[in-house]
Parts: structure tokens; C-alpha cells; sequence
């Protein structure tokens, strides 16, 4: 079977990662070993590995395509209608972009759930970043919402987490995307918590639902993610919120050191945040060298220095 260019969608930009050009692994037919109730796709069973997939050269043959004809591309971003880590022939194909790729940088976009066989881990770590997923702690709230295949380990997968962070030179990044009544709940958010702290990747993406999902599932509210986002205290935590709320306020700078020494804020919190005086306040503070500004994996947080 041939594929062309449904391998490839984009360049598209992206917030935060630049110029993207996405890599499908599955593009005829969505191949997962989670079902999630959020997932956007049509609903599927569940599946352990890839049954049809394009070849390696033919992935490779349309990325360099596509660096050919746009050359100011800043990631390939490795993905999939389902789990690109399924894909057979993962290592390989990472060998194969890195031989082209020049300056550009590779990243995947992962459930998380096979990283603790050795040959997903091993090729995970050739690439500049890896994005996984990792919506619920406890067993039962991980089946529920992520309707897992069978055999899926939740304690190996955070535990493998916690050792690729002090293995990889590159970076990790966590995504937690949070549903109404199923990982919302107080003894969830603070497992999760606990599970965060003990990776310690770089940074933290969280969300909730704002497409159409497979499942009569709903989003929670901002304030919700807000609440997370104070909780994790001391991780670099994004809130990806679509038409989040301003709630401009004055912050003298005692207050702005109180608040980042509880959690980094990026510039998008600091413009629905902060009103002009406070910003100025802040932009001193950073030239006295009491707070730096530091870039995590495609994003800027102002922190304690």
C-alpha cells in the first residue's frame, strides 16, 4: 500500500515548538492500545501492536520532501491516529530522521505506556523531546478513562518515567488532560501530584477536553486546572485553556516573589494576570536577578533565580 503525503500534515506552527511537521505512523486507520473517552478520534478497540504501517523508507522519503521544500522547519513531530510507539520499526526510523534532520529538532507525542520496554526506552532517548501522557495514577481511575489494552502497567510506566528523565540529556515533557468526575477528584490530582514530583520532567501541559470527544464525557473549568497548577508546587506547569479568563490584578513584589516561589508563571499567565504596573514590577525584579526568565522546551517561565 501506498501512502505519499498522508504521512505528512503540516508545516503547521505551533505555540510552542515553532514550524512542526507531523509525522503519522498509522494514517490509514487509528491503531491504539488506549481508547481514551477524550480521544478525538472515532472509537476503536484497543491494540497492542500496528498491523498495517507504512515503511520506514517511505516515511523518511516524504520528511525529506518536505525539508527540501520547506526548509525552516524547527521539529518533526512523530505521531499517529493512535500510538506512535506501536509503530515496529520506531528505532529504525528515529536512526533515519536523525541522519536528515540537520538542525532541525525531533520530538513524539506519546501515551506513555510502553516506555518501560527496553527498545522503546532506548530509541525514546535519541530524540530532543518526548511528550507522554499521564492522566491518572491509580489503577482504577487509569482504566476508566483511558480504557487501556490489557496487560498495561501504570506503576512500571511512572516508573520508567522516573528513570528516562535522569538518563535522557533532552528533554520530557508531561501532559495530564483532565475530565469531569473521572481524574478531577481531590486524592487523584494530589496522586498525581506525588507521581509529578518524582519524574521531574521539565515541564507539565495541562488541559482539558476542547474538541468533540469519542465519549458523552465533559471538561472541567478553568479554575479547576488553575487549582492544579497552584498545587504542583514548583514544576513548570503550562495551563493549555482555550479563551482562558483574564483576571488582571496589581501584585506588588513581594507578592510576585510569594508567587513564584510556589510555581513558575509563563508570559501567558503573567498577561492574564498581571496588569501593566505589576509587569514592571516584574521585569525589575529580573534585572536585579531576583527572577530569571528561562526557556522550557518551547515555553518562557519567569523563576526564582
Amino acid at each position: 500500500m501506498s501512502y505519499s503525503n498522508s504521512i505528512i500534515f503540516g508545516p503547521i506552527p505551533s505555540r510552542r515548538f515553532g514550524i512542526s511537521l507531523g509525522i503519522d505512523l498509522s494514517p490509514s486507520s487509528k491503531q491504539c492500545n488506549f481508547d481514551c473517552l477524550y480521544c478525538e478520534l472515532e472509537k476503536a478497540n484497543t491494540v497492542d501492536k500496528m498491523t498495517i504501517y507504512p515503511k520506514v523508507e517511505e516515511v523518511i522519503d516524504e520528511i525529506q520532501k518536505s525539508l527540501d521544500k520547506h526548509p525552516r522547519i524547527d521539529v518533526i513531530t512523530i505521531t499517529a491516529n493512535g500510538e506512535p510507539t506501536l509503530y515496529p520499526e520506531l528505532n529504525k526510523l528515529i536512526d533515519e530522521i536523525n541522519k536528515i534532520k540537520g538542525e532541525t529538532k525531533t520530538m513524539i507525542l506519546s501515551n506513555g505506556s510502553t516506555i518501560y520496554k527496553p527498545e522503546i526506552y532506548n530509541a525514546l532517548l535519541k530524540l530532543d523531546t518526548v511528550k507522554l501522557s499521564l492522566d491518572c495514577v491509580s489503577k482504577k481511575c487509569f482504566k476508566k478513562l483511558d480504557r487501556i489494552h490489557e496487560g498495561i502497567d501504570i506503576d512500571a510506566m511512572i516508573d520508567s518515567m522516573v528513570k528516562f528523565k535522569t538518563e535522557t540529556t533532552n528533554k520530557l515533557v508531561l501532559e495530564i488532560l483532565f475530565v469531569k468526575t473521572l481524574n478531577d477528584k481531590d486524592e487523584e490530582i494530589e496522586l498525581l501530584y506525588e507521581a509529578v514530583k518524582r519524574i521531574n520532567p521539565h515541564r507539565v501541559d495541562i488541559g482539558t477536553i476542547d474538541r468533540p470527544p469519542a465519549y458523552e464525557v465533559k471538561p472541567v473549568a478553568f479554575e479547576l486546572l488553575e487549582k492544579v497548577a497552584n498545587r504542583f508546587e514548583g514544576i513548570n506547569v503550562n495551563i493549555a485553556f482555550k479563551n482562558r479568563p483574564k483576571q488582571i490584578n496589581s501584585y506588588d513584589e513581594k507578592e510576585i516573589v510569594a508567587m513564584l516561589k510556589r510555581r513558575p508563571l509563563t508570559n501567558e499567565d503573567v498577561e492574564n494576570m498581571f496588569d501593566l504596573e505589576s509587569k514592571e514590577v516584574l521585569e525589575k525584579l529580573v534585572k536585579k536577578g531576583e527572577i530569571k526568565l528561562t526557556n522550557s522546551s518551547g515555553l518562557n517561565f519567569y523563576k526564582i533565580s
